[in-house]
């Protein structure tokens, strides 16, 4: 450890080499002084000595202002920070690149040409539109039962009737019909889903073919 004098020596030696190099304009007008593992001055220079090269450094100009600065705590930690984002980046990239031929690998062995591309989404369709037909005979028995209950419902109140039992009534209709309604909107949704998925399924199949879009594929067999 430098003693009190010590310590003044070396402030007083770095002073006047950065004052020296400043006024020789070595450098081209510039000074750079380098610091140690703990981040303190141990000399300036126009040069940064080889066994500092890799250490913390600060750049001045010829009137002693700084420039630049590199290896300090806050940039070393955002190069840490900004490899390790980039290295995670790669990562998710190769996973998803992965992923990515094993699905083109999973179709290629599903389907023979386009053709069942286009019978498999039928046959899914065709069992999505038997469960709408379904709820749609479910839904026109739920409105006529809610017209009828609120039909009851409205002489009940104008012959000044208990109507207790009918608004009961009423209001188990409206949810029964609205719980089908909503069964009804889920079953297009899922038809429109089916649509698209194996949309984009022959359009990946065609693709890893070496065919061009599906129509063109269609186009060049006629």
């Amino acid at each position: 450890m430098l003693s009190r004098f010590g310590l003044a020596l070396l402030a007083v030696s770095l002073a006047l080499a950065s004052g020296a190099a400043l006024a020789q304009g070595k450098g081209g007008g510039k000074i750079v002084c380098w610091k140690d593992k703990d981040g303190k001055v141990v000399g300036c220079g126009d040069r940064i000595p080889p066994e500092y090269q890799d250490a913390a450094s600060q750049e001045l100009d010829r009137q002693g202002v700084r420039r630049k600065t590199t290896g300090t705590v806050e940039e070393e930690e955002r190069k840490k920070l900004e490899a390790e984002a980039l290295k995670k980046q790669k990562e998710e990239e190769k996973k998803k690149m992965a992923e990515q031929r094993r699905r083109d690998t999973a179709l290629l062995n599903t389907y023979v040409n386009e053709a069942e591309i286009d019978q498999r989404r039928d046959r899914e369709l065709q069992e999505v539109d038997r469960l709408l037909n379904q709820f749609h005979g479910l839904h026109k028995s739920a409105v006529a039962k809610h017209a009828d209950a609120s039909a009851r419902l409205a002489a009940a109140q104008k012959g000044n009737k208990d109507t207790d039992a009918l608004k009961d009534e009423v209001a188990r209709a409206e949810a029964e019909k609205s719980k089908i309604e909503r069964g009804i909107a889920a079953r297009e949704k899922e038809k429109a889903d089916v649509t698209a998925r194996y949309a984009e399924t022959k359009r990946r199949y065609t693709e890893l073919k070496g065919g061009g879009t599906a129509q063109e594929t269609a186009a060049a067999k006629k």
